[in-house]
This record gives C-alpha cells, sequence and structure tokens, in this order.
C-alpha cells in the first residue's frame, strides 16, 4: 500500500500544485489481472488487456484498455475501457458498458476479417 500523486490544477488560470492521496491496493498489473479475467469470462476470449492508464477523478481508477485480437492475425483495435479503483480493487462497468464493448468488437472484428478469411 502506498499514498501518492500529485497533481496540478488551474484555478482562474493561475497554476496551483495541489496534493491528493490515495491508498493503492491495487497496482496496474493487478488491475490488468482482473480486468482481463473478467473480460474472458464476461465478454470474449479474443479481448487482450493493454497498459492501464491511472484517472484521477472524484476517485482514483486505473483505466484498463481493452483490444480485440485474434490468434494467428493479430490485434484489431480498442474495443473499449473498464476502469479498476485502486483502493478497493472494484469494477466500474455498467451492463450497457459492456454492450458497448462488444459492439465495437464486432465493427472491428468486421473491418478485420476479408472474404479470403471466410471459409469456403
Amino acid at each position: 500500500m502506498s499514498s501518492r500523486s500529485i497533481a496540478t490544477i488551474r484555478v482562474e488560470d493561475a497554476p496551483t500544485t495541489a496534493q491528493v492521496a490515495a491508498k493503492f491496493n491495487y497496482s496496474a498489473q493487478a488491475a490488468e489481472r482482473v480486468v482481463r479475467r473478467f473480460a474472458a469470462d464476461e465478454i470474449s476470449y479474443l479481448l487482450r488487456t493493454d497498459t492501464p492508464s491511472l484517472i484521477v477523478d472524484e476517485e482514483f481508477y486505473w483505466r484498463v484498455p481493452l483490444v480485440l485480437a485474434f490468434p494467428g492475425i493479430g490485434a484489431a483495435g480498442q474495443a473499449g475501457a473498464i476502469d479498476v479503483n485502486v483502493e478497493t480493487g472494484q469494477l466500474s462497468v455498467t451492463p450497457d458498458q459492456v454492450a458497448e464493448i462488444i459492439s465495437h468488437a464486432h465493427e472491428l472484428a468486421a473491418r478485420r476479417v476479408t472474404p479470403s478469411d471466410s471459409p469456403s
């Protein structure tokens, strides 16, 4: 566990530095593992995780991108992202977000598949 982070904010065009703290109980790698497991179990085994970004809002989150990837072909593009609370490890994802990820993955797959890829 660690508390750290410094954010620079602007208040009426005057630069101000504010110290904000959070307990980082979940590392970027732990968040990535949680999202990878969720995506494989609940969305598709073809989704891979990419490098998480730290999001500072009312709370701190790791935003973990989900990339559609085909075996033997590679990545088709980012289908979405899921946020993970750095203190609790709780996923911040709704059924509507899952539906959007699935829809975007289908769009990516449709662009990636060519007639020569389809069985005769």
